[in-house]
């Protein structure tokens, strides 16, 4: 509410549109704006931004001057503002003259998250005007708006700071403001603050002037052009490092004092990045500073504010002594992420939420180009194949839904941030890319990029500026002997309807007949670039498939045909005719011949992993690993002791020879350190007597230690999780855990603790993750699915969910990732149809909520499939055990 000065009555805000001023003097005024996106005709050119955060009474107030350019007559200004209390409201012309000799009346729609300032004046179209407000709030919970955060110093003393995060609509939070995309405007912030803190924001300070008693203002230089919710700032007491990259920019990593020597990596890896990108995109980076800086309790793991990047601890601080390869490698790509923004995202921006994949599917994928250029030996590549897979997973659930899709309130906005837009996008890029060619599809970027420099842009923007512009204008791209091609109509395909297409191939003489359906049966289709590779030339050859049925002439000589050839189409490959045998034969003679394949039915599945005790490469293996897993993991969660031992037994059996190759140290290639973790970490699940033995020498020699024996990063986890099935070593990691300053051992530990077949133990771990003080909140979530993965654990899990719900959902906010992974991740192994009713049942009681949420129904869509696939395979997996195991 705020107060109308004129009849000195508080403005009460209700959630209909309608709300009213009493007062004789005032009349009655209705909410002038009842739809959920901002009018177009008054546009933000400029904010000047004066924040002053309490950091003992954990409040801030502010100020803010807006200047407007007015576009038709009108007596309102509508914008967004949730959460914070209006004192003071006024509109000057262009001469900084007051439009009217009173305050005036803010109406507030809180269910729209608007504001609406009326001016007794008309505002003249063709006229620039400024807005000015003053406001106050509490420094939020969680992790949207303006929020507060907290870190434990080596003394035990408890500091504050306080850090922002917009993205999507949370700068409404912050301050009044044209809190939509498309409004782009420049930003001048000062920042108040006492001695002890430092304070940042997307630009470099100019001056610090003292404005009483020892306050001082941090006065910043304007902005370039751009949305609301890059929009950044962090007052702390944290201290960095900095360098400059080739062409000049200042690059500093900040992170609590005590973490400072974990800031090393990161910066090297900015600082190549950001040259990299500056080569790559042929544009400079257009700010003088790149800060990125490590916050306590943070959600998501980073975020990409424009010169002020913010990251969890764990994605951007590295110690050397705890952090595996794998955290090395996430490190690199979430910096390399969120520099891909600093062009993709926010140069250009979409223009409205519903293409947010242009954004987060190009980060995601230029995270891989971008490691693969500035760190070959991360071996980085072998990972764009896993987020392929992942996103074929959730792709052919039926819940899936186009790249491209509508979402118009602040719930179904936070819905897109998911794996359709950043793992499908980037593999959808992936498939263009190699299509195109690396040429074609750089020099297309690099086109979009200059075109729509600080613009937004849509999905169409984009196919344009891919196109050949020395072709003719209906954007074609000649791209090999007798074929071009129409992008916006192959894009579209791909972009503007969901799942994924399989292609049936059949050998017909010289002739290779395809056939393309939607991976559930129902009637898309695609323009499928097809890739394909025969055993007679090492040339990949390429076809577009634009009808139902096609057919390729690749001669008789030709002995086998492997389409999708590397992997690089989003696409499923079925063989039929024995197509699978000849494929099953040809890797069991010579494994090198191809790449992975995986065909859709479990019996096929099981002989075609038969060939992987051969082969010698990382990604086919972890990826075989990785079925076999999935399917222990499920059956290990089902009263079925039997079947899972006999399956446990058969995995220890088949990869007797790569466990035992194994050597517990942090030696060799990323990809060999990778798989060490993988295997070791599976053989000591499944209770591999030589693998437990060591785990449990090497747990005991780090207690003896105190600490001080800082064991191999790549096999610690595992070792942990040995040590953590007794009292005294789950007690002493838990003691580790509350003490250790590294946020990557603090991961590992927490896994190997939700690892425990105790089930009151698991039951405190939730409990400490709900209450947030020994178990930050921001690592809730993730507890909660480490929980559900421990066959002890998975109902436990569940049923805390269902009791908590409505504390989660206000921590997180509904439409988080959080509370998708909570949601898909708690129900994601379970398989009966008891289970299956159970979560309808919660679903229904939190029909409401649940309505507005996608990922109700991918988990629904998740367990149903579950259902079905014990029906049909349990018998044949226990059948085929049976004779794997005489």
């Amino acid at each position: 509410s705020c107060s109308c000065s004129c009849c000195h009555l508080t403005v009460i805000a209700v959630s209909s549109p309608r709300i009213s001023l009493h007062g004789k003097s005032c009349g009655v005024l209705s909410f002038p704006w009842s739809r959920l996106r901002l009018p177009r005709y008054i546009v933000p050119l400029h904010y000047r931004l004066l924040l002053h955060p309490n950091m003992t009474n954990l409040s801030f107030t502010g100020s803010v001057q807006i200047q407007i350019d007015v576009q038709n007559n009108t007596n309102w200004v509508v914008l967004h503002s949730k959460g914070l209390q209006i004192s003071k409201a006024t509109i000057l012309n262009e001469n900084f003259a007051h439009l009217s000799d009173q305050v005036l009346p803010v109406l507030h729609n809180p269910s729209h998250e608007q504001i609406g300032i009326f001016s007794p004046r008309v505002l003249s179209s063709g006229q620039k005007y400024f807005l000015y407000m003053e406001f106050g709030a509490e420094l939020a919970d969680g992790f949207y708006g303006f929020y507060k955060s907290t870190y434990r110093t080596s003394t035990g003393e408890t500091r504050t700071l306080a850090s922002t995060h917009f993205e999507p609509t949370s700068a409404r939070m912050a301050f009044p403001c044209f809190d939509e995309p498309v409004f782009k405007a420049n930003f001048s912030v000062r920042i108040r603050r006492s001695a002890e803190y430092i304070s940042l924001s997307n630009m470099p300070i100019v001056k610090t002037v003292e404005v009483n008693d020892g306050l001082l203002e941090d006065r910043f230089a304007a902005s370039v052009k751009m949305s609301t919710y890059l929009v950044a700032f962090v007052i702390s007491d944290f201290k960095s490092i900095t360098a400059t990259t080739s062409s000049g920019v200042q690059v500093s990593i900040y992170a609590v004092p005590q973490k400072w020597l974990q800031t090393h990596y990161a910066l090297e890896v900015a600082v190549k990045m950001l040259d990299f990108y500056e080569e790559y995109f042929n544009i400079r980076y257009p700010l003088p500073k790149q800060d990125l800086i490590a916050i306590p309790d943070f959600q998501s793991g980073a975020m990409e504010n424009w010169g002020l990047t913010t990251y969890r601890e764990t994605s951007l601080l590295f110690d050397p002594l705890t952090s595996s390869v794998s955290d090395k490698l996430w490190v690199t790509m979430v910096i390399g992420h969120e520099l891909a923004h600093q062009w993709f995202g926010n140069l250009v921006t979409m223009e409205w939420w519903n293409d947010i994949w242009l954004n987060e599917g190009f980060a995601r994928y230029m995270e891989y180009i971008s490691v693969e250029a500035t760190y070959p030996d991360l071996k980085v590549e072998e990972y764009l194949l896993h987020t392929c897979f992942a996103a074929v997973g959730h792709d052919s659930l039926n819940s899936s839904r186009p790249i491209s899709s509508p979402a118009e309130n602040p719930t179904q906005i936070k819905e897109m941030f998911d794996t359709v837009s950043y793992d499908k996008g980037a593999c959808v890029l992936h498939m263009l890319r190699h299509f195109l060619t690396d040429d074609v599809f750089q020099s297309g970027i690099v086109r979009y990029l200059r075109k729509y420099s600080y613009k937004n842009a849509h999905n169409q923007d984009l196919w344009d500026s891919l196109s050949n512009p020395f072709l003719d204008s209906c954007c074609s791209v000649y791209l090999f002997a007798g074929e071009h091609l129409n992008l916006t109509a192959m894009m579209n395909t791909w972009t503007l309807q969901k799942g994924i297409p399989v292609v049936s191939v059949t050998r017909k003489g010289p002739r290779l007949l395809l056939r393309q359906e939607r991976f559930l049966k129902t009637v898309f289709l695609w323009h499928i670039p097809l890739t394909y590779k025969t055993d007679v030339s090492s040339t990949v050859h390429r076809h577009l498939m634009t009808t139902q049925t096609d057919s390729i002439h690749v001669g008789e000589d030709v002995s086998w045909v492997k389409v999708n050839s590397d992997m690089t189409g989003y696409y499923v490959v079925h063989y039929e005719d024995g197509g699978w045998d000849e494929m099953t034969k040809l890797l069991r003679e010579n494994h090198t011949a191809l790449t992975l394949i995986i065909p859709p039915e479990i019996a096929p599945t099981l002989d075609l992993i038969g060939y992987l005790r051969l082969e010698k490469h990382t990604v086919p293996l972890l990826q075989g690993l990785g079925y076999l897993e999935y399917f222990y993991r499920m059956i290990e969660k089902r009263n079925e002791p039997e079947l899972s031992q006999n399956l446990g037994m058969y995995i220890l059996r088949f990869f007797r020879a790569v466990i035992d190759q194994q050597t517990w140290s942090d030696n060799g290639t990323v990809s060999e350190r990778r798989l060490r973790s993988e295997v070791l970490s599976l053989a000591c699940h499944l209770d591999d007597p030589p693998c437990l033995e060591r785990a449990r020498q090497s747990f005991k020699d780090w207690l003896q230690s105190n600490g001080t024996l800082n064991l191999p990063t790549d096999v610690a986890e595992t070792v942990f999780s040995v040590g953590a099935q007794d009292d005294h070593g789950w007690a002493s990691l838990l003691h580790t855990y509350n003490i250790s300053l590294s946020a990557a051992q603090k991961q590992k530990i927490l896994f190997a603790l939700t690892c425990s077949r105790n089930t009151s133990k698991l039951e405190r771990l939730l409990e400490l993750g709900l209450e947030g003080k020994v178990i930050r909140s921001q690592d809730l979530s993730s507890l909660i699915l480490m929980v559900a993965r421990n066959p002890q654990g998975h109902h436990l899990a569940w049923n805390f969910v269902k009791k908590n719900w409505d504390t989660l959902v206000e921590k997180f906010q509904l439409g988080s990732f959080c509370i998708r992974n909570i949601i898909i991740g708690t129900t994601g192994q379970f398989s009966s149809p008891e289970e299956l009713a159970e979560v309808q049942s919660f679903f229904e009681s939190i029909k409401e909520q649940a309505s507005q949420l996608r990922a109700t129904q991918v988990a629904l869509d998740n367990l149903q499939k579950n259902v079905r696939w014990v029906q049909r395979n349990l018998e044949t997996l226990r059948n085929w055990l049976n004779e794997q195991m005489k």
